[in-house]
């Protein structure tokens, strides 16, 4: 009989909450992607690198921009310090302490890349608030050139890019969780761009998609039978800034 209790008071601790976010635009107020040109002359991209961005899509786009910093002589040092520029998104903080706080599981999932990512973590002191990051990887070779990759690379997903299915993403890490003994009681996700309508179909009708008022992902879901002909069963709750959502989360 105690171990039976016991058992269920255990499977009650590991309910927990999963929220998923995107970076740019929404944990951060720009697109840190688009921000780094500033430090190419002029902040203007050359005519040879934009067709890269209409041919090959937008992480090789990025991968020569930052091949050209290097070739112009910008050094890590001047990364770090472009990253370190950028704000986060209002009551995004207190929204990220909330989570920690309430023992919620946090990931990003991000067409981002990982040094940018981390680096703003750190800087701002979020990092420890974050469980686990899923973006492209990018580091410096040895002669101090940030290279980029894909995360995945993927053909099952109309809705995502070639190298990043979002809501494959989320299904995996839910899975891997169950396996390790953790089910989620909810899911929120947490974003802008078109790239998160992906994942937020993923979403049950317990489940919550916070769409950034102003931007694309918004408007797919307003006009989600012209995007696809999966239904969308997440409750949905717009948003301006973080306290939006975490006004939400505090009165269930």
């Amino acid at each position: 009989m105690l171990r039976n209790i016991s058992q269920r008071l255990n499977m009650s601790a590991i309910q927990k909450r999963l929220v998923a976010f995107d970076f740019d635009h929404t944990i951060i107020d720009e697109n840190s992607d688009l921000y780094v040109r500033k430090l190419l002359p002029g902040g203007k991209v050359p005519e040879e690198i934009k067709s890269i961005y209409s041919d090959r899509g937008w992480t090789k786009y990025m991968g020569a921009i930052f091949r050209k910093l290097y070739e112009n002589g910008s050094t890590k040092q001047d990364f770090l310090n472009c990253m370190n520029e950028l704000e986060f998104t209002s009551g995004m903080k207190e929204l990220l302490e909330y989570l920690s706080e309430k023992e919620d599981e946090v990931i990003i999932i991000s067409d981002s890349n990982s040094f940018f990512i981390d680096c703003i973590l750190k800087e701002s002191g979020m990092l420890p608030h974050i469980t686990k990051v899923f973006t492209n990887p990018a580091k410096f070779d040895s002669d101090g050139c940030l290279l980029v990759d894909y995360y995945h690379t993927q053909d099952w997903c109309d809705l995502s890019t070639v190298n990043l299915c979002k809501g494959h993403i989320l299904d995996a890490y839910v899975q891997e969780r169950k396996e390790a003994g953790v089910t989620f009681k909810q899911v929120i996700y947490v974003g802008d761009g078109h790239n998160d309508l992906c994942p937020s179909l993923r979403l049950k009708s317990s489940d919550f998609v916070c769409p950034r008022k102003g931007y694309r992902l918004l408007k797919a879901i307003r006009n989600i039978k012209d995007e696809t002909s999966q239904p969308l069963l997440a409750k949905v709750i717009e948003w301006d800034n973080g306290n939006d959502i975490l006004n939400v989360l505090q009165s269930e």
